[in-house]
């Protein structure tokens, strides 16, 4: 896991996704009068929102609130169907081979369309050409989190601690997500030796490490706040570029020394490639009036995420600036499939 992924086989994963980064632009960019058009009125049956990870996780619950606004907005009944498990791949998957006419959809994170595309040597799906961005709904960024009896309450001292004890493991929701690029980044930075540990969600890590199996894990700020105000758990510092409101007392990365721990994570929807443009611009519009809801705002920055809701268009500028520097920290912090 600590070796560096080959320079090669790198620079070539890299290149074809930037490649693919090109072609997005210009799809993007290309007159709606070219676009294919629905031939059917749009929703016309259930819809689908596929979620990434398990169901209860955070994705899944933030889902589930654009769910009940979209069937209130469409009279039409949207479910959400979790397909969890390889980092996010079988979701990925199953909706960039579901039929292009907008009535399924994915909720994801970074790791689905960065992250295992430059890790992952082969994907079932092409995170550029089989998909149609649609919105970021949101921005944020992992917490560091430890047991509550830790002997450590801030990054400095936890660096002294994992010095002294070689071999710390700590959780994560997947290889290769952010939070394990987090945590490489930080082994390595730190000059300190720590094994990774992959789980299918957060819970499940945040149990173990309760538990005493772990000795620490990373969590989103909801789950952080939730678990450290229960007495289960303390918070260590945030990895994003800035705190977070519901829990303004916890410094990130760089407020305690540590550089490099500021490439913010998203929310991202994507609809199947060659999804009529009308249905995702009605996709768009829905979804970026949702979240301007005061009560869907607070959803949001209750599990530590700053809301957004943008265009296509920013979502792929947003995608083509994020993937070099998502690539850059990953050969960094040296993490290889698994």
């Amino acid at each position: 896991m600590s070796a560096r992924p080959h320079d090669g086989d790198f620079r070539a994963r890299r290149r074809a996704c930037l490649g693919g980064l090109g072609a997005f632009a210009l799809a993007g960019a290309m007159p709606a009068a070219f676009a294919q058009q629905p031939s059917t009125t749009f929703p016309s049956r259930v819809v689908r929102i596929v979620p990434f990870g398990t169901a209860g996780g955070p994705i899944d619950v933030i889902a589930r609130v654009y769910a009940d606004k979209l069937q209130q907005r469409w009279g039409q009944s949207v479910i959400v169907e979790p397909k969890p498990g390889a980092s996010g791949i079988i979701a990925s998957d199953a909706v960039a081979k579901a039929p292009p006419d907008g009535h399924t959809v994915l909720f994801t994170l970074p790791l689905t369309h960065i992250n295992n595309a430059i890790l992952q040597a082969k994907l079932p799906y092409d995170p550029v050409k089989d998909f149609e961005p649609i919105t970021q709904l949101a921005s944020g960024g992992p917490m560091l989190v430890a047991p509550a009896n830790a002997p450590y309450s801030n990054l400095k001292e936890f660096v002294a601690y994992a010095k002294a004890h070689p071999g710390m493991t700590y959780g994560t929701w997947g290889n290769g997500s952010q939070a394990h690029l987090m945590g490489e980044l930080l082994k390595r930075q730190a000059g300190i030796e720590l094994t990774h540990v992959a789980y299918k969600a957060e819970a499940a890590a945040h149990t173990d490490m309760i538990g005493g199996v772990l000795d620490f894990a990373w969590a989103n700020p909801s789950t952080a706040r939730v678990q450290s105000q229960a007495g289960k758990m303390k918070v260590l510092g945030i990895a994003g570029s800035r705190r977070v409101s519901t829990l303004p007392n916890v410094p990130t990365f760089a407020e305690q020394g540590f550089a490099g721990f500021d490439l913010d994570s998203w929310i991202g929807v994507y609809a199947p490639a060659k999804t009529p443009t009308a249905v995702i611009e009605q996709w768009n519009q829905a979804l970026r009036e949702i979240t301007r809801m005061p009560e869907v705002q607070s959803r949001l920055i209750a599990f530590g995420f700053e809301p957004l809701g943008n265009t296509p268009a920013q979502f792929r500028a947003s995608y083509q600036a994020d993937f070099p520097r998502v690539a850059e920290l990953i050969k960094a912090a040296g993490v290889t499939a698994e």
